[in-house]
């Protein structure tokens, strides 16, 4: 076999022996909170979650454009959703064993196959447009823009097809180390190019309409004696803000880079395995041991920082107009005052982990649990 894929982030931890207490990789118990905010989940639909969405590290997250949530199970199963009332609009069985997405953009949803397929849908009737077959497993959801659908494979190739035909129109690849996690890192469009990390510890963009490459940057470089330790991958989505691209690698580092070169303008010894979000003039950065830390983006210093969910497996944060949102391996929804970065609401959404982002749409949040359920919350606004 080419490579060797890790599974559950616990496991990795508890082999590669990051700490030496090991009380300290027990996931934190939960505290009460003392005075929280009122949380009300708004709407539920069970999208459904088969054996292995539950258990694998599938790219299925939700989707929102338009006021409609998209979301997919493992199962096949594709779903459209208003996102104001709930109200399902359409429902899609495409007998697959779908593993990434759904990406949504220029009146598509794409989905990709853990057997290689990539599928796109029509985002008002979830009518099939077409469906290519590429030769690796799809984790990465795919990007959309400039009348191109952009996929990333597990065996490092990033390849672009036309969104009205499905044509392939170019195809790069960065080579892939042998031991790596489940690569799930989202390319992204930005102006006239794409944006990836990639499991090597590279970002890399290139141009949109060729494919060529523009810049290549190593965020880490592997290092340490065994497979475990070196293990660098970039494996979750990079940020592009203006015209800067914000970056987060497993045992690497979270850095500021420019979009148009690749140069590190900042760069902090910061693992991450689930991202990172920008807001205005701040990061938040979910580590890869449950501490969500705030940091100006301007020179990458710390505002704040949060450790009371070490270990429990936090999804990549999203940002509310007052609050900081993560998911955890729980299935509880955590809302971290953006100010100070106290825990000032919890909810739970289901007894499964939430692996992916939730997606804020103004003060509501949608989520899509491992378990595949798809639901909505909202939290009162803080006093003041």
């Amino acid at each position: 076999m080419r490579r060797l894929l890790i599974l559950p982030l616990a496991a990795l931890l508890a082999l590669g022996g990051c700490s030496k207490d090991k009380d300290a990789e027990q996931p934190a118990k939960l505290v009460v909170l003392a005075h929280p905010l009122p949380v009300r989940e708004l709407w539920h639909v069970k999208v459904g979650g088969g054996k292995h969405q539950m258990l694998l590290r599938l790219g299925l997250g939700p989707a929102v454009a338009d006021g409609v949530a998209f979301a997919a199970s493992d199962k096949g199963i594709v779903e459209a959703v208003d996102v104001a009332s709930g109200r399902r609009l359409w429902r899609r069985p495409l007998r697959l064993p779908l593993s990434a997405g759904p990406g949504v953009g220029e009146g598509l949803v794409v989905l990709g196959s853990s057997k290689g397929d990539l599928v796109a849908l029509d985002a008002k009737s979830g009518r099939e447009r077409w469906r290519v077959r590429t030769d690796a497993e799809l984790l990465s959801t795919p990007a959309i823009g400039q009348g191109l659908v952009v996929a990333r494979s597990v065996d490092g190739r990033l390849r672009a097809f036309d969104a009205t035909t499905g044509a392939q129109r170019w195809s790069v690849e960065q080579p892939v180390p042998k031991l790596s996690l489940r690569g799930i890192a989202t390319p992204v469009i930005a102006k006239d190019a794409v944006v990836s990390g990639f499991d090597n510890g590279k970002i890399m963009a290139v141009n949109l309409v060729n494919g060529n490459t523009l810049w290549e940057t190593t965020l880490e470089a592997p290092h340490g004696r065994t497979e475990l330790e070196r293990l660098v991958d970039v494996d979750c989505a990079v940020v592009v803000d203006g015209d800067n691209v914000y970056a987060a690698g497993y045992h690497g580092r979270t850095a500021q880079l420019a979009l148009g070169s690749g140069q590190i303008w900042w760069a902090h010894d910061m693992s991450s395995d689930h991202g990172l979000a920008v807001a205005g003039d701040v990061v938040y950065v979910a580590e890869a041991d449950g501490t969500l830390i705030a940091l100006h983006a301007a020179d990458g210093s710390e505002i704040w920082h949060n450790s009371t969910l070490k270990w429990r497996g936090l999804s990549a944060p999203v940002v509310t107009p007052s609050a900081v949102v993560v998911g955890d391996y729980q299935g509880y929804l955590h809302w971290f005052d953006r100010k100070d970065g106290k825990i000032i609401a919890r909810a739970r959404d289901s007894k499964f982990r939430i692996s992916s982002a939730p997606i804020a749409v103004g003060d509501r949040i949608v989520v899509l649990s491992d378990g595949g359920e798809l639901a909505a919350f909202r939290a009162a606004a803080p006093a003041g």
